[in-house]
């Protein structure tokens, strides 16, 4: 299973022609490129589960497409429709839906992450006590070096620019503390997305995400 280069060409088509009168004149292009999308999810699941034992094998890869239509409501941006698929809900487990993976698929800038996007405060609190607690168990996934080689440095996300309340500027493991949101990232070109196998490479990479996920989860059960 791969991604056919039809479906990148429509996201590229798209982001020239991002308007309601050439999209419903190439809905057929799109049903077709969302049907790729839709059985790429269903192998990915399927690989993932075997990688992550808390993600959920019978998700239904239609349900895990993300719909190409923007909510504009509240953004100066008014163009209607997305330029790429997104796969989500792939959660690491029940009751912690911030924690899992996601799956963006754009021409130029397809990728995989892992751990927490912006968790909302409460369970942001409960990651930072046990960064605090038990750092060294993070520390021994994200500074592990083949983990830095996949996914950069995992310090160098948006970090608070004060300290977080409750902590001191002098803890060992300030840069921690302060990070915003938790996830670690690895980018696919579009030659390696329309290549077969991509989805078991997909799947490699993402046993190295697993521990993050792990780590996260504990915090905040």
């Amino acid at each position: 299973m791969r991604i056919y280069p039809e479906t990148f060409t429509f996201l590229k088509d798209i982001a020239d022609n991002n308007n309601r009168e050439w999209f419903m004149a190439h809905k057929d292009e799109h049903d077709r490129a969302k049907e790729n999308v839709i059985e790429f999810a269903g192998e990915l699941i399927k690989e993932l589960s075997k990688v992550d034992p808390n993600l959920d094998a019978s998700l239904d890869p239609k349900k895990a497409v993300l719909r190409i239509y923007r909510d504009i409501r509240f953004s100066p941006d008014k163009t209607p429709y997305k330029n790429n698929f997104g796969i989500g809900k792939l959660t690491s487990g029940k009751n912690v839906m911030h924690i899992g993976y996601y799956m963006h698929v754009q021409p130029g800038a397809s990728f995989i992450a892992g751990g927490s996007w912006m968790p909302e405060n409460d369970q942001l609190k409960k990651i930072r006590q046990e960064i605090d607690y038990n750092a060294d168990a993070l520390k021994a996934v994200v500074d592990e070096p083949e983990f830095k080689q996949l996914f950069g440095e995992f310090r160098k996300q948006e970090q608070l620019k004060t300290v977080p309340q409750g902590y001191s500027a002098d803890n060992e493991n300030i840069g921690l503390l302060k990070l915003k949101s938790f996830v670690a990232e690895h980018s696919f070109t579009d030659k390696e997305m329309m290549t077969e196998g991509i989805v078991q490479k997909i799947a490699t990479i993402c046993s190295k995400l697993y521990p993050l996920n792990v780590f996260l989860k504990n915090a905040v059960s």
